[in-house]
């Protein structure tokens, strides 16, 4: 008999934020085993595991990240999620899912990172992704990243209370 090893596909939904830009700012991912797609409602519409829980959880994680601006809080979770990734399952067909059109474009080479604060995560972000076997990332609205969202919150609500 001969075996084939099924590639694993993950979905990787991250979210950065900051309540004041810059301010008190965090980051959350999630990353979803999706590889064998169930018949929920959400796969046979083909939406993101984030919205209905389609999908086994790898991995989640949030952090608090003291004072940042949006985006870098947005790039802190994508490298944060990419690196996971990375380290544990390189061989993956990685789908990242994001609910800053910003990043997302830039990571696409759609839009130019004009700001040099960002060029460093920038290019760190480009160097893991290179070493991933297959990767696509695609912009989502906020409602299809709950997960990663409330991560970045509960982050930094516990680091503000704390």
């Amino acid at each position: 008999m001969n075996f084939t090893q099924k590639t694993l596909i993950l979905n990787l939904f991250t979210d950065g934020g900051s309540r004041g830009n810059p301010g008190p700012a965090g980051y959350g991912f999630v990353v979803y085993d999706v590889t064998n797609p169930s018949t929920t409602d959400s796969a046979k519409e083909g939406l993101p595991a984030d919205r209905h829980g389609a999908g086994i959880v790898l991995e989640k994680c949030g952090k608090y990240l003291g004072t940042q601006t949006n985006n870098q809080a947005e790039y802190e979770g994508l490298e944060a999620g990419v690196t996971w990734v990375l380290e544990h399952h390189p061989e993956s067909e990685l789908n990242i899912f994001m609910d800053s059109l910003l990043i997302v474009n830039q990571i696409k080479g759609v839009y130019r990172v004009k700001h040099p604060m960002l060029t460093p995560y920038h290019r760190r972000i480009m160097a893991i992704l290179r070493q991933i076997s297959k990767y696509s990332i695609q912009h989502v609205r906020r409602e299809y990243n709950t997960v990663a969202d409330s991560l970045a919150n509960i982050a930094m609500d516990n680091k503000l209370i704390g």
